[in-house]
This record gives structure tokens, sequence and C-alpha cells, in this order.
């Protein structure tokens, strides 16, 4: 499966991974590298606990375009 991933970095330089369509779902890391390994480990964990507990596995997101 394939997941929108948005990726920042925060004052103190650490990269934060977050996956909107599940809920809950954010890591970070040192590196951009190991953030992104990170959040792939942290969207398994949340599908595996969510099907545990019989939860729906995501939520529906869009992405819409917005002029500014």
């Amino acid at each position: 499966m394939k997941f929108l991933t948005v990726i920042n970095r925060d004052e103190d330089g650490v990269w934060v991974v977050e996956c909107p369509s599940i809920p809950g779902c954010v890591s970070q890391g040192a590196t951009r590298d190991e953030a992104m390994a990170n959040i792939r480990e942290a969207i398994a964990a949340c599908l595996e606990v969510r099907a545990e507990h019989g939860m729906p596995l995501t939520i529906e997101t869009q992405q819409i375009e917005v002029a500014i």
C-alpha cells in the first residue's frame, strides 16, 4: 500500500513525519532518511493495532488546490 506522508523539520532540526490518513500515526528522526524509515515502521504498527481493535484502518483524505 502507498500512503501520503507530510514531513517537516521542527525548531530543533528534528524531522517529523505524519501519515494523515492514519489518525495519530506520527514519527520522527534525526535525518530525513531516518524519519522516513521510522514512519514506515509506524504505519505498519498503527495498521496492526487498528486491525486488532476492529477500527477502520484509514480515514479518507483528499488533496485540494488552494489559490493564494
